[in-house]
């Protein structure tokens, strides 16, 4: 079943403040920004990650520079549309793949 706009407002917003929790929390040298929805996040080599909610859609979007990713409410957590990868452990690939160094996010 699909979640209401009212709902996914809610876990959108809750979701945008734990993963900018997180990325403050781990130790790696990475600058985030928020504007409204949107969530950039600076990695050390200048290089960006772009996590915002699209309401219209009921999806969280990431965009990086191995591309594009939609993330949908699903079995309890946020799941890629196309491989049912969980966001926060996908997050944590990208970052490292991009910015060259391991780095781990945890929800909450």
């Amino acid at each position: 079943m699909a979640i209401s706009e009212t709902e996914f407002m809610a876990a959108a917003e809750r979701t945008l403040g734990a993963i900018e929790s997180a990325v403050e929390a781990c130790a790696a040298d990475i600058d985030v920004t928020r504007a409204g929805n949107v969530l950039t996040l600076e990695l050390a080599d200048g290089s960006k990650l772009v996590v915002n909610s699209q309401a219209p859609m009921r999806q969280i979007w990431v965009a990086g520079r191995s591309g594009g990713f939609h993330y949908e409410w699903r079995d309890g957590a946020w799941r890629d549309t196309r491989d049912g990868s969980e966001l926060f452990a996908a997050l944590s690939r990208l970052i490292s793949a991009q910015g060259g160094a391991a780095v781990l996010l945890r929800a909450g």
